[in-house]
């Protein structure tokens, strides 16, 4: 209990520095103000927050239809964009994206367990959607944990402009901060494999995948690379 405690603090504290970044004199405010005016401004960071969760779960619904559709092709039976019901295990395409790393969608009996719901998935059994390439190398669990393409694709479409998905280049807003911010919007269960001290290596070279290629390969980090010193950097 201590400890997830303390992991929850940590993880809290760490949001708190990032949205010091946002808000420069915020702390001043809340270590200057009333109890009733703090309360107002936890208030308004919560309406805020809650309000982009809701326009970016809104614009995501309609673009990750064309993000897992392979190119060339139609999702067959096809995916209406602004209904929930006929996708999830429900789907032979969002059914493969989601199934639990151990088994093989394939098979027909894991599809009637998973669809019926007398597989439960637990949340330390990550969806292969979250590796590179959709697959899980049973031997080696890290290679290609949080590298898919399909992440990629959500992260710029949440922290960048939307355009930058579709390889248009134009400005972007984004950086270390969104990628720590990100990163809290993992389940519990990644977040805890992120901040366990005896996989600090594994975490770095993470990080330092995600910095060079969601915020750094995109089209307009690419033009201007081609201005400045960035390459000698990165």
């Amino acid at each position: 209990m201590a400890t997830t405690l303390a992991m929850l603090e940590r993880r809290e504290y760490s949001a708190y520095q990032e949205l010091l970044k946002i808000v420069p004199n915020l702390e001043e405010h809340v270590m200057t103000s009333s109890e009733e005016a703090v309360i107002t401004i936890a208030e308004l960071i919560q309406k805020g927050a809650s309000g982009a969760r809701a326009d970016n779960t809104k614009s995501m619904k309609a673009a990750i239809i064309d993000w897992i559709t392979l190119k060339g092709q139609t999702l067959i039976p096809h995916i209406p964009r602004n209904v929930k019901t006929g996708q999830g295990f429900h789907h032979k395409r969002t059914g493969t994206l989601l199934c639990p790393t151990g088994y093989e969608w394939e098979k027909a009996e894991t599809k009637v367990k998973l669809h019926s719901g007398q597989l439960q998935v637990a949340g330390d059994q990550w969806p292969l959607f979250l590796y590179v390439d959709y697959s899980y190398d049973m031997d080696d669990p890290w290679n290609g944990l949080l590298c898919s393409g399909l992440l990629v694709l959500a992260y710029r479409h949440v922290f960048t402009l939307p355009s930058s998905v579709d390889q248009e280049p134009k400005a972007m807003q984004s950086g270390n901060a969104c990628i720590q911010c990100w990163l809290l919007m993992l389940p519990l269960s990644i977040l805890e494999l992120l901040e366990d001290p005896d996989e600090t290596d594994e975490v770095d070279q993470l990080m330092g995948w995600w910095n060079w290629y969601a915020v750094m390969n995109t089209p307009c980090m690419m033009l201007m690379s081609q201005q400045t010193d960035l390459p000698s950097i990165y």
